[in-house]
């Protein structure tokens, strides 16, 4: 009680019910239905986030979750030392990744929501988030990584389903991760990077369907601005297509569909296709997912652990396809 005492004390309202939520709170409240969030990590990033979206809506994308200021003026609450936010609560439903109708929305959304983040100044006592300029060392580094869980893996003695399956394919995935290394070194990223840099753009950097809220207007809303930084532009993109395209079977028909409606409202340049393919050739999820089994980053159990590599290896020749179309189509047009 005391602690829901505290939130109703720092943020001036009244909590009628709370109720958990898939990592957050639903709150009913006197002043409407709020988010309340309990955030891991400090101030100093909080208000670059915090920033983020303000600059968003000041320039006039308003379909993010706003967030409500405590009776001092600031953005978040302490409570025990712990950090909330406190912001509106988006009615409505997650992005159905199969429906092409909800994909080209969240598609002109994400350009709409780029173009908004241009010229933002994160405020003077927040931490600055960028990975503009990290990716050709951040490809490297995570690429070598795979012998390094390769070399962990041979020295255990009671090899799992898991473990028998990285051995037998790493080297392909690792093959694509040299494979856009080489790609990115050969486009124009760091060039990019420098726009990025003088546009003063953001990210949103989790893009995916959970994050992605559909109202009953049909009008497409944007939260969970946690991972925000600076970045370029296609990094975005890709994430987005990479998570649709895995439920979709690697359709490239699905991929032609959110560029061009990206592109409508905000034109892709000639020179970031080949960034983006380097980011879509890229194993990020395989590197991720043994990264997460052998430096046991998550409780998953063993079941869901073969699953999910199960998956990424049964994909395997229809992501290959898709590469290759993609290549012909974006890459080597004449």
């Amino acid at each position: 009680m005391m602690r829901e005492f505290e939130i109703e004390r720092q943020f001036g309202i009244k909590i009628e019910s709370i109720k958990p939520n898939k990592g957050v709170y639903f709150l009913k409240t006197d002043k409407g239905n709020k988010c309340l969030k309990k955030v891991n990590y400090g101030i100093q990033k909080l208000l670059f986030v915090y920033g983020a979206k303000e600059h968003l809506r000041n320039n006039g994308f308003n379909q993010v979750d706003k967030n409500d200021l405590n009776i001092d003026g600031t953005s978040y609450a302490v409570v025990n030392e712990d950090i909330y936010t406190l912001s509106e609560w988006i009615e409505g439903r997650e992005c159905d990744f199969t429906n092409i109708d909800d994909l080209i929305a969240a598609a002109k959304t994400l350009a709409r929501l780029h173009e908004a983040s241009k010229g933002y100044e994160p405020p003077e006592n927040s931490k600055l988030k960028t990975d503009i300029g990290r990716w050709p060392s951040l490809m490297e580094k995570r690429t070598k990584a795979l012998d390094k869980m390769r070399d962990m893996c041979r020295k255990k003695n009671q090899k799992t389903e898991f473990d028998l399956m990285y051995l037998k394919n790493y080297e392909e995935f690792k093959k694509l991760g040299i494979r856009a290394k080489e790609i990115l070194n050969d486009s124009a990223y760091l060039e990019l990077c420098k726009k990025a840099e003088q546009d003063k753009n953001f990210c949103h950097h989790d893009y995916t369907y959970h994050n992605i809220i559909v109202d009953d207007n049909n009008e497409v809303h944007v939260i969970d601005f946690d991972y925000c930084k600076r970045e370029v532009r296609v990094y975005d993109i890709s994430n987005f297509l990479i998570k649709v395209l895995k439920r979709v079977d690697w359709n490239i028909e699905y991929a032609k569909t959110i560029i061009e409606a990206y592109d409508s409202v905000s034109s892709i340049e000639e020179e970031e296709y080949k960034v983006l393919y380097a980011f879509l050739v890229f194993p990020q999820r395989f590197w991720r997912l043994s990264n997460r089994f052998y430096y046991n980053e998550v409780n998953w159990g063993q079941k869901i652990f073969d699953r999910k590599i199960n998956d990424l290896i049964n994909e395997r020749e229809k992501f290959i396809n898709f590469i290759e179309e993609f290549k012909k189509i974006y890459i080597d047009k004449e």
